[in-house]
């Protein structure tokens, strides 16, 4: 799904790339939530422009080595990649914080997608999301989430510095 959005987004031409191929004139990650009822799971996903990101990982952990398109060392960019969405990123089910299992991540056009599990949520009437990534990147940065619950979507838009988001089912 957060593909479709960024898919539109090219399609309406907001995100023109010049010769360059390096900037893009909107900052925005996209964040999915869904709820799978069958496995009693959250599925999350969530994407980012590859350039902000690595530039960001590069800062924050005094490595110029970052590389999440063709990684040398692919289990240091894993974990990089899982410390910082899970540091930038919480969730809350009904009122109680949940653990993001990390999965993995993957290049997706433009953008890295991470991929997160919670196992062991049977059905879920609330969630209370606090989605901050790459806001320290710049202040220009929006967070989209769209959270899915038996079918029924919900979206929301957080602008830099508002990281709140909820969302009831």
């Amino acid at each position: 799904m957060a593909g479709i959005l960024f898919k539109w987004l090219l399609v309406g031409g907001i995100l023109l790339t010049p010769s360059s191929g390096t900037h893009h004139p909107i900052y925005v990650s996209v964040t999915e939530i869904e709820h799978n009822a069958k496995d009693k799971t959250l599925e999350i996903s969530c994407k980012i422009f590859t350039d902000d990101f690595e530039k960001t990982l590069r800062q924050q952990n005094n490595n110029t080595f970052v590389d999440l398109i063709s990684p040398k060392d692919r289990p240091a960019m894993e974990k990089l990649v899982a410390a910082y969405v899970t540091k930038h990123l919480q969730v809350k089910a009904d009122g109680k914080a949940v653990a993001l299992q990390y999965i993995g991540y993957e290049q997706e056009e433009e953008g890295i997608v991470s991929f997160y599990q919670v196992n062991n949520i049977a059905s879920v009437r609330k969630l209370d999301i606090t989605d901050n990534i790459l806001f320290e990147y710049k202040k220009e940065q929006i967070s989209i989430i769209h959270a899915i619950v038996n079918g029924n979507r919900k979206s929301t838009k957080l602008n830099n510095p508002d990281d709140k988001a909820s969302f009831e089912f």
